[in-house]
């Protein structure tokens, strides 16, 4: 890897820490699991988190998911990112629990990164974390983004906040994610790596 593989946060503190990836009931398969690959071929060191007592999670597809860590077992100071996977009724759950909301806005005040894709970003614009900031999210939950700027992309980046738009954009959040954390260089390799090729987003012929 390269040289800039320890995370620098925006509060300029270098760092090296876990990224948590929270599981609620109902979350979306593919959200969750594809960046937790990606992120785990780059060497970053990832443990996905059942917001419950129970260390199984059931998927919004009916597949049982054998988590790494409960909630009560982490530490949030431990995070360099925290990441919400979307599906419902997972992305309500998450908003749900209080424990995950308070860790939340701590992290987001100490200027670490927070991720979010689908649905999910309803967490964030619930805790006015993308108020004034860019910010994508599945359509139909653009209301719950209070105060953001709205930009329907497929990836936004804002400082320390990055979202995704849906399922279609969890192996591009992975990317993005460990270009923000390890490397560009270390990205592109796994573009290349994993034949990741996106197809550009095209109106169809005669439409709008």
């Amino acid at each position: 890897m390269s040289s800039n593989s320890n995370y620098a946060s925006p509060s300029g503190e270098g760092r090296r820490g876990v990224v948590y990836v929270f599981l609620a009931e109902g979350f979306e398969d593919i959200e969750a699991l594809a960046p937790v690959d990606i992120m785990r071929r780059a060497g970053l060191e990832v443990e996905t988190v059942s917001i419950t007592d129970e260390i199984v999670v059931t998927s919004a597809h009916g597949v049982g998911i054998v988590a790494d860590k409960t909630l009560p077992e982490i530490d949030f100071e431990d995070a360099d990112v925290m990441f919400l996977p979307g599906g419902m009724p997972g992305a309500t759950n998450l908003d749900a629990c209080e424990e995950l909301r308070e860790g939340l806005v701590q992290h987001f005040e100490a200027g670490r990164l927070i991720a979010a894709i689908c649905a999910a970003p309803l967490v964030l614009g619930h805790l006015g974390i993308v108020e004034g900031k860019k910010a994508t999210c599945y359509p139909g939950f653009e209301g719950e983004l209070r105060g953001a700027d709205y930009t329907a992309a497929l990836v936004e980046q804002d400082g320390q906040v990055i979202t995704g738009k849906g399922p279609g954009a969890a192996m591009e959040l992975g990317y993005t994610l460990v270009e923000r954390l390890v490397s560009r260089e270390v990205a592109d390799q796994l573009r290349e790596g994993m034949i990741y090729r996106p197809r550009p987003l095209t109106p169809p012929e005669g439409g709008a």
